[in-house]
């Protein structure tokens, strides 16, 4: 049996990444700080670790022994997330935990393949607009990223070696996990909660519209799964999306009714600031609906500061588009993809399904 380890499997590709390769037949090794919050019927190893903690890391491989496959989907960012992205610091330590884990298992002789991940800040996306859509052969956009720090010890150290690596660059990414670094559907549930609780319109909070592109991060799970063997996917990067495209505004109306709540006039407003001070708002509204005992920082992580950032919140005028094209990764063989709206359905059913945010129209719990 192929065994693949999942690092950050709690985060917002662990999670979803770790439940495809256990439903395909994968024996699964789960490290992550938290345990993975996983859909009944799924069955992992999992084992607490601090990626900075090499010492920890050489114990931990020497304890479970070898793997044949690796989705490095962990990731440090700092709190406040937008500025640590250009921090030299942050990026040193992305790097060291990709390294403290990679070079044990390496040396185990058993690793075929690892998939990482990077994203459109591989395009400068937070530093200034790119022409559309982005493409993988484009040389490397010229700034500072622990996206090439990890790259050019993957191929100094992994490739020699005979193990194979694949690169995804997905776009916004939209998933079920809670508590994270960039995930704006549980940023939206809560939102709208508040708002149906203190009486307030669901209105967009954003700023000027543009185009840009989602990704399910489901989706992404059966493309590192698709990626583990491969062989048109060896040694590759990839953009990924879910295949379509949205703006914000034009998209609210549906998230008010996936959240049964009636649309509104636009109202800017920050949510990294406002969100944080309803925390007595939000705990009323657990014991309300007999939700799961969880404050706003457990559930919004840095995220409500990502929300801001893709919705331009502030911007005296509209960003120009941030789209990649994903032909490369339809020619070497995976078609998969997802109406956008229909993926915000589903990841906040599945948020209220789990009972972390109300039902839709905040039905109180039986």
């Amino acid at each position: 049996m192929a065994r693949v380890l999942i690092a950050g499997a709690s985060g917002v590709i662990g999670q979803p990444a770790l439940a495809a390769f256990a439903r395909a037949g994968f024996e699964v090794v789960a490290v992550s700080r938290r345990p993975p919050d996983l859909p009944a019927g799924i069955a992992c190893q999992h084992h607490a670790l601090d990626l900075t903690d090499a010492a920890a890391c050489r114990a931990l491989v020497a304890r479970i022994g070898g793997v044949s496959h690796v989705v490095y989907a962990a990731l440090y960012e700092k709190p406040g997330l937008i500025e640590g992205w250009r921090d030299e610091k942050q990026m040193a330590v992305n790097l060291a935990m990709f390294a403290n884990l990679l070079t044990p298992l390496r040396a185990t002789g058993t690793l075929e393949h690892v998939s990482f991940l990077q994203g459109t800040k591989a395009y400068g996306v937070h530093i200034r607009p790119f022409p559309s859509p982005a493409r993988e052969s484009w040389p490397r956009h010229p700034h500072c990223n622990f996206y090439w720090l990890q790259e050019d010890w993957a191929r100094a150290e992994l490739m020699p070696h005979g193990i194979g690596t694949t690169i995804f660059r997905p776009q916004v990414v939209f998933g079920d996990a809670v508590g994270v670094a960039m995930n704006i559907t549980p940023v939206l549930a809560v939102f709208g909660a508040i708002c149906r609780e203190e009486g307030l319109p669901f209105a967009y909070p954003g700023g000027p519209d543009y185009l840009l592109e989602a990704v399910d991060a489901r989706l992404i799970a059966e493309a590192l799964l698709w990626a583990a063997t491969a062989p048109a996917a060896r040694d590759e990067t990839f953009n990924i999306t879910n295949g379509d495209v949205f703006c914000w505004r034009d998209v609210w109306p549906a998230l008010a009714g996936a959240l049964g709540l009636p649309d509104a006039p636009a109202a800017p407003l920050r949510l990294a600031e406002w969100l944080p001070t309803q925390e007595a708002v939000w705990q009323r509204i657990v014991a309300r609906h007999g939700l799961r005992q969880t404050s706003l920082a457990q559930l919004l992580g840095q995220s409500h500061h990502y929300a801001d950032f893709t919705m331009a919140t502030g911007a005296a005028r509209p960003p120009r588009p941030a789209l990649v094209s994903t032909i490369k990764l339809r020619q070497a063989g995976f078609h998969a993809c997802i109406d956008t709206e229909q993926m915000f359905r589903e990841l906040l059913a599945l948020l209220a399904g789990k009972r972390i945010v109300p039902a839709a129209g905040g039905g109180t719990r039986s």
